[in-house]
């Protein structure tokens, strides 16, 4: 099963927010198998301002963590279909226009989950459901691919 991760789960895990969910994410990170994930580019983009605004990153060293996370898991590209794509879940569904093309690449390259909380937890679209990874119980789909 492919699962993408939104920018929030990365920032986490860079530190961004308190020691309790960092070490929540990074223990995620480590139980998702590194085939598995993707990251659309989008999120690899709002991580660096994250990490360069609220974190205070240089540009050198928020340069570096972004390719060492691209290393780390496949990137993938913004399309314009999945630009059309956003512009229908933004319209008929309320969704942020970022949020929105991240949910639209993740579907262009038939993952099943999106993990974030800036969505609606269980809100499925396109064959891709909306995990919060954080909600207790998890959810099953995130259960079934954990290692």
């Amino acid at each position: 099963m492919r699962v993408a991760i939104d920018t929030n789960i990365l920032a986490y895990a860079e530190g961004v927010g308190d020691a309790a969910r960092r070490d929540a994410t990074m223990d995620l990170l480590v139980r998702l198998p590194p085939e598995c994930v993707l990251l659309p580019v989008q999120v690899l983009g709002e991580l660096f301002r994250v990490l360069t605004g609220k974190a205070k990153c240089s540009p050198d060293s928020a340069r570096a963590r972004i390719l060492q996370w691209a290393d780390s898991f496949e990137v993938t590209d913004s399309t314009w279909a999945a630009f059309q794509s956003a512009f229908d879940l933004t319209a008929d569904h309320g969704l942020q226009i970022w949020d929105a093309v991240i949910l639209a690449v993740t579907a262009e390259n038939r993952c099943r989950m999106l993990l974030t909380e800036d969505m609606q937890h269980g809100f499925t679209w396109r064959g891709v459901t909306v995990v919060n990874p954080y909600q207790i119980p998890s959810h099953p789909l995130l259960s079934s691919v954990l290692l």
